[in-house]
């Protein structure tokens, strides 16, 4: 099986620092930026190349603004190119979780 390599886009301008995703980071890939979003907030960002895409980061987000992708290392598509692998949606009322697995060999 090929090593995962994983991925995340922050919504910039929702992200309010909480940590909480910072703290879920089980390879301690998250930090906070050295910048301030518009509302004022040093927002997560990717520090590190080392992401699974383990979800837990999107899986602890109060306000559902990580999405993570998951590509095979070698050959792996330009973050635009890859298909969310967790989303989590519609916060304020119910909670919908949906995760989708990963084929061996998907993503060539």
């Amino acid at each position: 099986m090929a090593a995962i390599r994983g991925y995340i886009e922050v919504d910039i301008d929702t992200c309010k620092g909480c940590d909480l995703c910072i703290e879920a980071c089980p390879q301690e890939s998250l930090a906070h930026s050295a910048s301030l979003n518009s509302r004022g907030f040093h927002y997560a960002v990717l520090i590190r190349d080392n992401c699974t895409g383990c979800e837990n980061c999107a899986l602890v987000c109060p306000d559902a603004v990580i999405t993570v992708y998951r590509a095979p290392k070698k050959g792996a598509p330009k973050p635009a190119a890859r298909e969310a692998l967790a989303t989590v949606s519609n916060v304020r009322a119910n909670i919908r979780i949906s995760v989708d697995e990963i084929a061996e060999g998907r993503g060539d």
